[in-house]
């Protein structure tokens, strides 16, 4: 067999293996999305305990569930013994992974972990496990095969666990209505938290480098003020300061390939009309997602009354780092 065609077995498999866990899938899945919302609602927190492969599984689960607003802690279930223990409080919530549902050094903990007032959800693909019969809640993943050729290497039975951790942290994130203001604010370093974080007015050009025009000024003349703003574009307003155009270096070019006399003609004459703009108040999400759909270099930020009050140059965004 090639390499390629390994590597295809492996996704079939654990393909299969995912469909079959989500085939799966009954009311005990609710009640866990349920205890969990109860327990974060009651100001508890989420303690993940796993052993070898399923405990690299737990971290990456605690982690999403963190990220997403879910307070999430990882055990390890060999200190705890030992004093580690002390992470765990009245209120909190067990999330056990172990797919034999027999792990020794699990069984071991379950009587300390029982002497608090805690709630045990365990995933495992042995539903009637030792495991399982000391817990709150059992969620099978049970799969039919592992993707190793001796049914051995933990492959197939450690991605459903991965992606049923996913399903709970995404189904507690929609029942606890957590939004995207809220994952920037867990995410305040990256660029999608600043993208999220950051309004339109903290990124856009202002004063002297938003070149603002009246519609009846020449070209000639809006040429020379799009020079001093250092600018590819000018917003166009009438008498009453509104926006009701946007001229760019790209409509000069067009334009003067038509027209010999285009330098003494007034901007409303070859303006774009209706420019597209977004308002100061609006988050830079809203500015970048304009950008992707539409394919524009610039874009005119208005205020409440439409009059412009900037611009944002797509050449700054990768300098603002929110690309």
């Amino acid at each position: 067999m090639s390499h390629l065609a390994r590597a295809r077995e492996v996704f079939d498999v654990e393909l299969a293996a995912l469909k079959g866990v989500r085939a799966q899938l009954d009311r005990s899945f609710d009640q866990a999305v349920e205890t969990i919302v109860d327990t974060l609602g009651r100001r508890g927190k989420i303690v993940v305990i796993g052993i070898g492969k399923s405990g690299n599984i737990g971290r990456k689960i605690a982690a999403t569930l963190t990220s997403t607003g879910s307070t999430s802690v990882v055990l390890n279930s060999v200190d705890a013994l030992h004093g580690d223990l002390g992470i765990v409080s009245d209120g909190d919530l067990i999330l056990a992974l172990s797919y034999s549902g027999e792990s020794e050094e699990l069984l071991n903990l379950v009587p300390a972990l029982k002497r608090f007032s805690v709630k045990i959800i365990t995933i495992t693909g042995a539903p009637k496990s030792s495991l399982a019969r000391y817990s709150d809640v059992v969620l099978s993943v049970k799969v039919a095969r592992e993707a190793c050729p001796f049914n051995l290497a933990p492959t197939s039975s450690t991605t459903v666990t991965l992606v049923m951790g996913d399903a709970l942290a995404m189904a507690v994130l929609q029942a606890r209505g957590f939004k995207q203001k809220d994952y920037a604010r867990h995410h305040p370093a990256g660029a999608i938290g600043r993208a999220m974080l950051l309004k339109v007015g903290d990124i856009m050009r202002t004063g002297t480098r938003n070149a603002v025009a009246r519609e009846n000024m020449t070209v000639k003349e809006a040429l020379l003020l799009m020079t001093r703003a250092k600018s590819g574009s000018l917003s166009v307003v009438n008498a009453n300061g509104k926006i009701v155009g946007v001229f760019t270096d790209g409509d000069f070019r067009r334009s003067m390939a038509l027209d010999g006399d285009l330098l003494t003609k007034p901007l409303k004459s070859v303006m774009t009309r209706n420019p597209i703009s977004v308002r100061e108040d609006a988050l830079a999400a809203e500015a970048l997602k304009i950008f992707d759909e539409r394919n524009i270099d610039d874009l005119i930020v208005v205020n409440a009354k439409r009059e412009p009050v900037g611009l944002i140059d797509s050449q700054d965004l990768p300098k603002l780092k929110i690309m």
